[in-house]
This record gives C-alpha cells, sequence and structure tokens, in this order.
C-alpha cells in the first residue's frame, strides 16, 4: 500500500518532463498565435516574443483552471487505479515525458501538431500498458472524436478564413480606392475581432466566477458590447492616426493616438527612394551578418550570455528571398502596401487574443499530469476526474511555455508563415480571425477543433484565394498533415512502452 510522500522521485521527474511539455508547448503551440503576424512583417520576432511571454503568462496564470483533467480527454477511467495509485502517478510522468518527446522533436522538424493530441496519445499509451486496449475510449467520446478534428479543424477554418479575405479583397483591396475603404473597415474589423475574442474568452469561464453558466446568448451580447465601444474608441483615434500617419505622411509617433484629434498639423516626412530603402536594408542586413559571423569563442562572457538568450529572436522566419520559395510568392497578388499597412493593428489584437485564450485553455496539457502526480504524493489517493492545481503550478508551467516561445518557436513561426504560401497582413488577418471564428463556434456546437489544424487550414484556405493551386507549398502542407496523424501513436508508443518497462520490471 503506498504511503503519503513516498516515491518522492518520479514527483520530482514529473516536475521536470512537465517543464519539458510546457517548453515543448511554448516552442510549437503558442507560435501558432504569432506566425502570421511575423510572416507578413506586422510584428518582428523579437516584439511577438515579448508580446506572447506577457499574453500567455498572463492567460495561464490569470485564467487558467484551479482545476485540471486528471486524465485528458477522459479517455481513460481513472478508477481503474483506485488499488495501486503509485501507477498512475507513474503512468502520467511517463506521458508527460512522450508528449514532451515528441512535441519538441516535431518541433526541431518544423512540423505544428496538436500539444492536446500528443498528452492524449501519451495517455492512450499508458493506459493500454496498464489494462489493455480494453480501457480505452475508441468511439466517437473519444479516439475517433481526435481523428476527426483532423479533416474538420483545417476545412472549417480554411472555409471561414476565405470567406474574411474574399471579402476584403472585393470591397477593400481591390478597390480603386483602397486606402480609403480601408479606413472605414477598420472600426468594423476591430468590432468582429473583439466581439469574437471577448465572447469567446468568457465562453471558457473565469475560475471562481459564474460566467461558464452563461448563456450563449449573453456571452454574444457581452462580446458585441466590448466590441462595438473598442470600435468607437478606434474610429476617434486609431483610424484618425493611420489617417494622418500613412496617408498624409505626417511625423506621428504611436503616443500621439490617444489624442490625435486635438494635435495640430505636424511635420511631413519625405518618402525615401528606392536606393535609400535598399541601402538601409543592405546595412541592417550587414550588422546581423557581423554579429552572426563573430565566433562563439571569440565573444566574451557577456557577449556569450547575450548571444544564447537571443538566439531565438534573431532568426530569419519570413523566408520572403529564399529562393525555393519564390515560384510560389510570385503566384500570389499584391496589393497597395498603404492598404495592407491598416491590417497591422487588428492582426496583432487578434494574435494577442488568441494566444491570451490559449494560455488560459492549454496550460491543463502540461499542469494536468503534474496535478495528478501531486495528488497522489501528498495524499497517496487517486484523485477524482478533476485534480486541483496549485498556483505556483500554474506559475512554473506558464514560465516554461514562455521560455519555449523564446528560444525555440522560431521553427513554427518559419513553417506556418511564408514557407506555406505568401503572407501579407491581411490574409494573415483574415486567417487569424478565421481559426478564432472556428474555434469559438465549434466551441459551442461540440465538433472537436484544433487550433494547431485550425490555424494551418486557414492560412492554406487563404493561399487558394490567389486562385492558383501553385501558391500553396504542398509538399510542406503534406508533411504538416503526417504529423497531425503520427502524435498520437508516436506518443502513445513511447509512453506506454517506457511505463511497461518501469511498471512490470523484473523484482526481486
Amino acid at each position: 500500500m503506498m504511503q503519503v510522500h513516498q516515491y518522492t522521485y518520479i514527483y520530482v521527474l514529473a516536475l521536470i518532463f512537465s517543464f519539458a511539455d510546457a517548453y515543448g508547448i511554448g516552442a510549437n503551440d503558442v507560435a501558432n498565435s504569432f506566425a502570421t503576424s511575423v510572416s507578413s512583417g506586422t510584428l518582428s520576432l523579437g516584439q511577438a516574443v515579448c508580446i506572447a511571454i506577457v499574453t500567455e503568462f498572463c492567460g495561464a496564470f490569470f485564467l487558467g483552471s484551479s482545476t485540471a483533467d486528471t486524465i485528458r480527454s477522459g479517455i481513460v477511467d481513472v478508477k481503474k487505479y483506485s488499488s495501486r495509485p503509485e501507477l498512475l502517478m507513474l503512468g502520467m510522468t511517463t506521458s508527460v515525458f512522450a508528449s514532451a518527446s515528441w512535441i519538441i522533436f516535431a518541433t526541431s522538424q518544423g512540423w505544428p501538431v496538436s500539444t492536446t493530441h500528443s498528452i492524449t496519445g501519451a495517455v492512450i499509451g499508458m493506459g493500454i500498458a496498464s489494462f489493455g486496449s480494453s480501457s480505452v475510449k475508441w468511439g466517437y467520446d473519444g479516439v475517433a472524436r481526435i481523428v476527426t478534428s483532423w479533416f474538420i479543424s483545417p476545412l472549417a477554418a480554411a472555409l471561414l478564413s476565405s470567406i474574411i479575405f474574399l471579402l476584403t479583397r472585393f470591397f477593400v483591396l481591390e478597390s480603386s480606392n483602397s486606402f480609403k475603404r480601408g479606413l472605414y473597415a477598420i472600426p468594423i474589423y476591430v468590432l468582429i475581432t473583439i466581439w469574437v475574442c471577448v465572447a469567446y474568452i468568457v465562453s471558457k469561464g473565469l475560475p471562481g466566477t459564474k460566467q461558464s453558466k452563461w448563456k450563449f446568448g449573453k456571452i454574444v451580447w457581452v462580446g458585441f458590447l466590448a466590441g462595438f465601444g473598442t470600435a468607437l474608441i478606434s474610429m476617434l483615434t486609431y483610424v484618425q492616426w493611420l489617417k494622418r500617419k500613412l496617408g498624409d505622411r505626417e511625423d506621428l509617433r504611436w503616443y500621439h493616438m490617444p489624442f490625435v484629434m486635438f494635435l495640430g498639423k505636424r511635420p511631413i516626412i519625405p518618402e525615401l527612394t528606392p536606393e535609400e530603402i535598399e541601402a538601409a536594408a543592405e546595412k541592417e542586413k550587414e550588422e546581423l551578418d557581423a554579429v552572426n559571423a563573430l565566433e562563439f569563442k571569440d565573444m566574451s562572457l557577456f557577449q556569450k550570455g547575450k548571444h544564447m538568450i537571443l538566439r531565438g529572436i534573431r532568426k530569419d522566419v519570413r523566408n520572403i528571398g529564399n529562393p525555393r520559395l519564390a515560384a510560389i510568392h510570385a503566384r500570389a497578388k499584391k496589393f497597395d502596401s498603404k492598404t495592407e499597412l491598416l491590417f497591422e493593428f487588428v492582426q496583432v489584437l487578434t494574435a494577442c487574443a488568441t494566444s491570451f485564450a490559449h494560455g488560459s485553455n492549454d496550460v491543463a496539457n502540461a499542469v494536468g499530469p503534474l496535478a495528478a502526480v501531486s495528488t497522489i504524493w501528498s495524499t497517496a489517493k487517486v484523485p477524482g476526474s478533476k485534480s486541483p492545481v496549485a498556483a505556483w503550478n500554474l506559475a512554473f508551467c506558464a514560465a516554461g511555455i514562455d521560455v519555449g516561445l523564446a528560444t525555440y518557436g522560431y521553427h513554427i513561426m518559419r513553417t506556418l508563415g511564408n514557407n506555406i504560401t505568401y503572407t501579407t497582413p491581411s490574409r494573415g488577418f483574415s486567417a487569424e480571425l478565421g481559426t478564432a471564428l472556428t474555434i469559438m463556434t465549434a466551441s459551442q456546437i461540440g465538433l472537436p477543433v484544433s487550433t494547431t489544424h485550425c490555424i494551418t487550414g486557414a492560412i492554406v484556405g487563404v493561399g487558394l484565394c490567389n486562385g492558383d493551386v501553385r501558391a500553396i507549398n504542398w509538399r510542406m502542407f503534406v508533411r504538416v498533415f503526417f504529423s497531425w496523424i503520427m502524435t498520437l501513436p508516436v506518443a502513445g508508443c513511447v509512453s506506454g512502452i517506457l511505463f511497461a518497462l518501469i511498471a512490470y520490471a523484473p523484482q526481486k
């Protein structure tokens, strides 16, 4: 019979592997939220990382649930371990190890995979190793539901994103006065973006409140009011700032935005010649090459530390000058650059809200197994379907998510950006808003979707709006789809084999 605080070494290993899993979530899953913003040039990689560190941590720590599923998706009955709680403790540890291993490997290959499916697959493997295949739910309430999401998620997101982009293209981008129409459209896009994102976050419910019991109509109404108020403010500030900054080329800074209507005429910024733009780009490239050319062994201690810390945000993830992708990018229609710039704010807004919601929801993939192990270690009993989550557990895993994004997230950002199709602010915004709409709608009607699958499908859908199937890097998409299929069996095999080797090893 297991005693309280027995098997402390398993608990310590669970802590280490949970942080590694959170690291993988940050490097793979979080990168989804900002991939199109970075690849379109709206944000630099460093800016995206700084924003995501705040939004992900706040979402995970302040909105992360105070309880988590003991076994993700309830795919294996936790009651089967009642007489041997130490087996569940071991199983959760091997599961989170298998999940972390697969996610980090997939990230190194540039494959965006579902972290939820990874931990679920690992638990399936552990369940089969424990009690055989009959212990796993193979029907639509289990494995079949996950398989369905491989197709529903990308198709639904592709459809919604392409509709948003085609409407934008027809009414704004292809108009002879596209910039003026874009200014009119921005408050509408702000309203829709805030409406969708607030409704999605509220629909998840805040810990300790009764919001999770709100009816769908009330959630939609709250989201609309938030969106309408924000749109009204943007019309009086941001739109006026854009009109003067981009249209009239006045020398305005971002901090002029709140009171731009009361600001007098500013000096006009002269347009740079093509030669000046090329010279500035060349100078920036030379400075970056000089930094990269410096041998690590020749650096000072301070330079070595700085190089290691900033390595992950100095990578080129846009792939604009990649000769292998030049033919694909050339097939995408280019629109007025000033009009494209109008979409930068709403694109970043959508990415931030998606990241915030992701932190509150998907941190459970890493913290759930850790919470189960912690409960068993401290009580020597199997928890119910939900395990209590300590605040430091949330902070611990949230920190792992941030570190993963900052040091290794560039791989996925590179894949989900211009490596699949040519991305601009208008295209990126359409993909992100389509993804948010898909996730919110699907969660309300009970359809299985994955954020990773949605954003990938959305990018492909927007790319197909170019009217040329060759505007998509199909080879990369097939590799990504293959990685989705491999997630369940690979994570399951690693977890199951490792669990069986330890649990059923010969004993004296």
